[in-house]
Order: structure tokens, then C-alpha cells, then sequence
């Protein structure tokens, strides 16, 4: 079974984050510019929130609310799903479906060490599907 370690070392673990006092158009901005869809809110080195599109676009754009005057601390998350480097996949995916979340912070030993989205775990579910398809398929061949 595939751990969050092992996703993070294909995907890399690059962590962008942006503070609390930071306005959400420049939360959106790095979102943007760093091609993911949520940041780990940080304020002295601890993570006191998460902020993602969906919450810009439910707590922003519906509320009429200026992205530029905005505060992030005003839409962030702040009751935040983690998961540690050591827990498997599947779970991590069971995790997002009981809370209704696309992206998870990694926490390891207090700090955080990387994020995941749906879409990093099901890439990584398809591509350990298909290698086992794979290897069946040889074997049923006979060239195991």
C-alpha cells in the first residue's frame, strides 16, 4: 500500500503558504502562479488555517466581498485535516470523503512538510492500478 511519503516524493514536496493578515486576491494570486488549488495558512512557523478556492469563491464572490480588502484569516479554514507522512492513500482518501475536503495538509513532527489534493491521490491509485494490470497480464502471458 502506498503512503503519503511516496506521493509526496513523485509529486515533490514544495509547500507555498500565505498569512493570515495577506488579503485573499494575493491568496489567489500564488494560488494561481503556483498551480494548486489551497495554502496552509502559516503565522510564526505554525499553521493556523487552510484557505482554498472553493473558499474564495463561497465566502468572496458569493458574499460580494472585495478580494483585494479581504483578509485571509476572514474566509480560512481553520479547523484543518492533516495527515503525517506515514498514512496510506487510501485512507488519506476516505479522509476527503468524510469531510468533504480536495486537499490535505502533510504534518510531520509539528511542521508542515507538504499538501495533497484529490487529484495527487488518485493519480497515484491509477498509476499503482496499472502497473499491477500490468503484471497480471504478463503473468497470464507466461513471462513473469
Amino acid at each position: 500500500m502506498k503512503t503519503v511519503r511516496d506521493v509526496l516524493h513523485h509529486k515533490g514536496d514544495d509547500v507555498f503558504s500565505i498569512g493570515p493578515i495577506d488579503t485573499v486576491y494575493e491568496a489567489i494570486s500564488m494560488m494561481a502562479d503556483r498551480h494548486v488549488g489551497a495554502l496552509p495558512v502559516m503565522l510564526d512557523g505554525q499553521m493556523v488555517g487552510i484557505v482554498s478556492e472553493r473558499d474564495y469563491a463561497r465566502k468572496v464572490i458569493l458574499e460580494d466581498k472585495s478580494s483585494k480588502q479581504t483578509r485571509v484569516s476572514e474566509i480560512m479554514t481553520r479547523d484543518v485535516v492533516s495527515v503525517s507522512p506515514r498514512d496510506h492513500v487510501e485512507d488519506c482518501v476516505g479522509l476527503m470523503n468524510e469531510h468533504h475536503i480536495r486537499h490535505l495538509v502533510v504534518v510531520e513532527e509539528g511542521v508542515v512538510v507538504g499538501m495533497l489534493s484529490t487529484r495527487d491521490l488518485f493519480s497515484e491509485i491509477i498509476d499503482e492500478q496499472a502497473f499491477t494490470i500490468d503484471q497480471l497480464q504478463h503473468y497470464i502471458r507466461g513471462q513473469a
